[in-house]
């Protein structure tokens, strides 16, 4: 089973940017597909973005133009580009991978979690 490790979390202010990573223990050619989640106080954990095989992404209609998922095999990582962060994008980010992919996403694997924070 893969471990995953996320990084990149923080406190910045509005309309800034942040890069979350999420490096995996080893050889990522196996993952079919690499999901963001995350969850605020009091709310339930929501799919940010995805990213599977030959690089097609989605995005939750809340982050569309702002957030970028990518991944880079080599690193054995995948990464989320924040832009433009707003208050409400505050919340504990999560990473996730897997091997097959179904409707809904079946996950291998979850990181333990980053905070990031969006405060003036």
């Amino acid at each position: 089973q893969v471990h995953l490790v996320e990084s990149g979390g923080g406190l910045v202010p509005p309309g800034g940017s942040l890069r979350l990573s999420c490096t995996a223990s080893e050889s990522i050619f196996s993952i079919n597909i690499f999901g963001w989640y995350r969850q605020a106080p009091g709310k339930q954990r929501e799919l940010v973005s995805t990213i599977i095989n030959f690089g097609i992404t989605y995005y939750t209609d809340s982050v569309k133009g702002r957030f970028t998922i990518s991944r880079d095999n080599a690193e054995k990582s995948v990464f989320l580009q924040m832009n433009s962060l707003k208050p409400e994008d505050t919340a504990v980010y999560y990473c996730a991978a897997g091997r097959s992919i179904t409707t809904p996403p079946h996950w291998d694997s979850w990181g333990q979690g980053t905070q990031v924070t969006v405060s003036s």
